[in-house]
Parts: structure tokens; sequence; C-alpha cells
């Protein structure tokens, strides 16, 4: 255990190593990078809140030697209720899918420009991908891209049967220091 970043305690270490063995996890030999939770509360809850719980976070902060990448998980046309906005209209849900990710982006002080890469998941992309291309082209030029972050876009059945678009995405960014102040990780 020589040189392994140990936070938990030898007793919750041993614990750990094995319910890891048993998970056929292997023994950690490397410093896990801090993460940390983004959130936007006032636009989209959180899934850990929902009436059935579901086990993510809405996105995660990597500090990682002056840069920063923030991963933002699957997001659609929820609000702060962790209701669906918008049901049976596509258009509204991609303008409103735009904006949770624009404030978690916000959250975390960037904007789209620091995103490099969107996967984008439609419930039926032969129906809707002229009008998501045509949305999400007007939104990039409303944001000023250039260049446009890589992308995909593929057809996929979503969490919610009311849910037609989902939209993930990775920003990445340098930052000055990024170094976990006292409590704050």
């Amino acid at each position: 255990m020589a040189g392994r970043n140990n936070r938990r305690g030898p007793t919750l270490t041993r614990q750990a190593e094995t319910a890891d063995a048993s998970w056929g996890l292997a023994a950690k030999s490397h410093s896990a990078i801090p993460k940390k939770r983004i959130s936007a509360p006032h636009v989209l809850n959180e899934a850990q809140t929902y009436p059935r719980p579901s086990s993510f976070s809405r996105g995660l902060r990597l500090d990682i030697k002056g840069v920063t990448i923030l991963f933002i998980s699957g997001t659609a046309s929820v609000d702060e209720r962790g209701q669906t906005v918008h049901p049976g209209d596509f258009r509204a849900q991609a303008e409103r899918t735009y904006r949770n990710i624009t404030a978690l982006l916000e959250s975390e002080g960037v904007t789209w420009r620091d995103v490099v890469r969107t996967t984008c998941y439609l419930r039926d992309i032969e129906r809707d991908y002229g009008a998501f291309n045509e949305i999400r082209t007007r939104f990039f030029k409303e944001q000023g891209l250039d260049p446009l972050p890589a992308s995909t876009a593929i057809q996929a059945i979503l969490c919610r049967p009311d849910l037609l678009v989902e939209t993930e995405a990775i920003a990445i960014f340098e930052t000055k220091d990024n170094s976990p102040q006292d409590g704050e990780w």
C-alpha cells in the first residue's frame, strides 16, 4: 500500500479493497483526480431527488494541471422539479435542453465556446433530425461558435417515453490555479 493515496484509513481501506475485489476491481496504484459535481438547481433538479431516484450527477468537473474538463451528463427538457417540459414538442424540448446545458456551463463560469464535443440522442432521428439540425445550427450561431464542437447525433430510446431529445457535452478550458481550497472538495 506504500504510495497509495489513502483517505479512508486502514480498516476502511481493507474493507474497500475486499469490496473492490468482489466486484472484480483491481486495487488502485494511482492517486484519484479530484471531482466536483456540477449543478444548476434553478433550471433542473438533481436526479437523486426524483420520486424514483437515479444514480448520476448532472455533470462532473475535473481539474488537471491547469486544465479543467467538464463532463455534462445527458440532459433533456426537464425542469427544476424533475418534470418533463414540453411533452410532444420536439423543437421546444431541444431548446430547453440547450438552456439546461447552458445553465450547467454557467454554473462553472464557462460558455458554449468551451464545449469541444456533444453527443445528441434523438428518439426518432428520421422524423426529427431536420428540425434538430436547424435548432442546433441556429443555437451555435447565436453562441458565436467557430469552430463548432465535434458532434454525433444518434437514435436512442430515452429514459422517459415523453422525452424526444437528450444531449451530453464535454467542455475543456485552461485555469490559472485549479488546486482545491480547504473544504472546497
